[in-house]
């Protein structure tokens, strides 16, 4: 089964509880530490859909809440009437250790976890510190409840839910705190999200997840895979059920020094001469039947001499300088000023390159160098 088909059918079904890699966490905000070291400094992070038994975001910055100089932290997560029927309700280790804990209330309340101080008196504040009590709802991010927590926050920073990405994203832009959130890379062109980074108000993370990012998900027993065939893409080990898929990015508006890095580039004399790209080399550049654009489809062939609007896939925004680069529009949901599609052509989604079909672009323009 291609390694993508999951996340689909788990998108369908809203089964939304794949868990990050703690690794992936760290080398991800260590990006930002190393651009500002004080970036989380006297902050509270919110952590919602996130419950810290399994989840790795809590552990990891309850963890480091010293380190990093840390005011508050929060995380939430969603009661257990979310999961599929026919699964007994399992308790926490917070919970069978607590005398908070209420069976009447496990299928009924979210729970909220609050790390501030040192709770236990061993002079230190780690995860043996986090204080835990059930909410008054079910822990949707979108209750007032929640929200009210995200109004408090300085930043939000989690793996949401696949099947309301959509949601997610615009009830965190909506609150104007810096954020980093896990999603597939085809988000940067929906109507939602494309704006803020046209706007340079969202980017892409410092951090890639190379050959796909690889989740845990705690009981195998609800995600078996059918085929085993392909041990790279699924594999059970420990007894948790870990899963890699292609196209996962770090979605963020916190900077880090990445981003401002220009891409090497050559002549498009140069590219015809030398590129290692068949479609190039030797050839001649060409533009789109239905977009005054010229078609690039490898970054590392964007010519450097070339002024007006070029077409790259959007996993440009991976390398994206915005130094370098203005950000025009992108090919999905017609997103880009009327004025660079071609009038005798009436389809204007995805660009055509003879007649057919390339995949969704992403369209920019150099830099006038200041």
């Amino acid at each position: 089964m291609p390694s993508n088909d999951k996340l689909h059918r788990a998108k369908k079904q809203k089964n939304d509880e794949f868990y990050t890699q703690y690794a992936d966490i760290e080398k991800e905000i260590n990006a930002y530490l190393e651009y500002n070291p004080d970036v989380f400094k006297d902050k509270t992070i919110l952590l919602p859909c996130d419950d810290p038994e399994w989840s790795n975001f809590t552990k990891y910055f309850a963890q480091n809440f010293e380190r990093f100089g840390l005011k508050k932290l929060i995380s939430t997560s969603y009661a257990a009437d979310s999961k599929p029927k026919g699964i007994p309700y399992q308790p926490t280790l917070f919970e069978t250790k607590d005398p908070k804990y209420d069976k009447t209330k496990t299928r009924k309340h979210g729970k909220i976890f609050v790390l501030e101080r040192d709770t236990n008196k061993d002079k230190k504040i780690n995860i043996e510190d986090l204080e835990w009590n059930y909410l008054k709802g079910d822990g949707d991010f979108q209750s007032e409840e929640v929200t009210k927590l995200r109004d408090e926050a300085d930043f939000i920073i989690t793996n949401p839910p696949f099947s309301l990405f959509k949601e997610f994203f615009k009830w965190v832009v909506d609150s104007g705190k810096h954020f980093c959130i896990i999603g597939n890379l085809n988000s940067v062109t929906y109507k939602e999200v494309f704006p803020c980074i046209k706007g340079n108000r969202l980017w892409m993370g410092a951090t890639c997840f190379n050959g796909g990012a690889t989740y845990f998900i705690a009981d195998p027993a609800l995600y078996e895979p059918e085929k085993m065939s392909n041990p790279k893409h699924a594999y059970i080990k420990d007894g948790k059920f870990y899963w890699r898929v292609n196209g996962i990015r770090w979605l963020t508006n916190v900077d880090h020094g990445r981003r401002h890095q220009p891409i090497p580039l050559m002549t498009m004399s140069d590219n015809i001469k030398f590129s290692r790209h068949k479609e190039i080399k030797n050839h001649e550049y060409q533009k789109y039947d239905n977009y005054d654009a010229l078609e690039v489809s490898h970054v590392d062939a964007i010519p450097s001499d070339y002024k007006d609007v070029i077409g790259v896939p959007i996993s440009y925004l991976d390398k994206h300088c915005p130094e370098q680069f203005g950000i025009v529009g992108c090919s999905d949901n017609g997103l880009i000023e009327q004025k660079y599609k071609k009038p005798h052509f009436k389809r204007h989604n995805e660009p055509y390159l003879n007649g057919k079909k390339v995949y969704k672009r992403i369209f920019i323009k150099h830099k006038e160098p200041k």
